[in-house]
């Protein structure tokens, strides 16, 4: 059951900070609350010292997508059907367009925030293994400073960031890449539509003659929390990328996988899944290299 709390509603973001300032123990915001107003009502103990909610989703400095010369910067409450009518972010991010496109329900897509998906950080945040592979950083600001810090840095660990009580995510930067690169997001649920990944992976991969220049690679689900795996991005760099290759890189993203989230009850069938996945999202990228698709 939903306990009865105080919602308020700034005009501006002075206005959403100060109160944030006055009350940071016992205050949450709330912009599209898909994922705060189940919690409250399942009673999660993350919720429990709530007692007033600061709704920011009329705020206009945290609305816009706007592109510049260097990079695109979408509003922490922009939703995720903004960004689908964005065409910048479906030209130029298809990824991220892509993993937005399988985010819940249309009604859920119309209210979930960009910024809520990786600030509550669940495992199955589906925007994340897409920004982190576009090398996102967010905009932080509270009444007395701003910061700048990489999406990969704010990931601390299920359900945790790096933002503090009087913080507010303000703004999504993600950076025009200055390479050739192709790529492929992927998602596993239970079910073909409105399902919690189970399995989500985000490759990027810029080819030269058939050798790997550079190669990005994230995950969400099959990890604690998103992760960058650059330890195996560093080791496919100047790699030909032949088939082998694609089995050796599949394989060893399962290995790493492991590394990261030891042995659970679903490894058995997560790890074979994830290695085909890869293997296949592979095969995918190199055809589309080669179509110019």
């Amino acid at each position: 059951m939903i306990p009865s709390l105080n919602v308020i509603f700034p005009k501006n973001l002075n206005e959403a900070l100060s109160l944030l300032s006055d009350n940071s123990d016992s205050s949450k915001i709330i912009a599209g609350g898909t994922d705060i107003i189940p919690g409250l009502n399942q009673e999660l103990n993350r919720f429990k010292e709530i007692k007033n909610l600061i709704d920011v989703n009329q705020i206009p400095e945290l609305k816009g997508i706007i592109r510049s010369k260097e990079k695109i910067s979408i509003g922490a409450a922009e939703t995720f059907s903004d960004i689908l009518q964005n065409d910048t972010v479906r030209e130029l991010f298809p990824l991220l367009w892509k993993a937005a496109s399988g985010v819940g329900s249309v009604q859920i897509r119309n209210r979930a925030t960009i910024a809520g998906n990786f600030v509550n950080n669940a495992p199955c945040a589906d925007s994340v293994p897409a920004l982190l592979i576009y090398n996102a950083t967010l905009e932080i600001e509270s009444l007395s400073s701003k910061k700048e810090i990489s999406l990969n840095e704010f990931l601390s660990a299920p359900y945790r960031t790096k933002l503090n009580r009087d913080e507010i995510v303000t703004k999504i930067n993600i950076p025009f890449a200055d390479k050739n690169f192709t790529g492929e997001f992927f998602k596993l649920g239970r079910r073909r539509a409105v399902a919690i990944s189970r399995i989500t992976l985000a490759l990027l991969v810029d080819w030269r003659d058939s050798v790997i220049n550079e190669i990005r690679i994230a995950s969400g689900a099959v990890t604690p929390i998103g992760a960058r795996f650059f330890e195996l991005e560093k080791y496919c760099s100047g790699k030909k990328a032949d088939d082998q290759f694609k089995k050796d890189l599949s394989r060893k993203l399962a290995e790493q996988i492991i590394k990261v989230t030891g042995l659970r009850w679903s490894s058995e069938y997560k790890l074979p899944v994830v290695q085909q996945v890869c293997y296949q999202m592979l095969k995918n990228i190199e055809s589309q290299h080669e179509y110019g698709i």
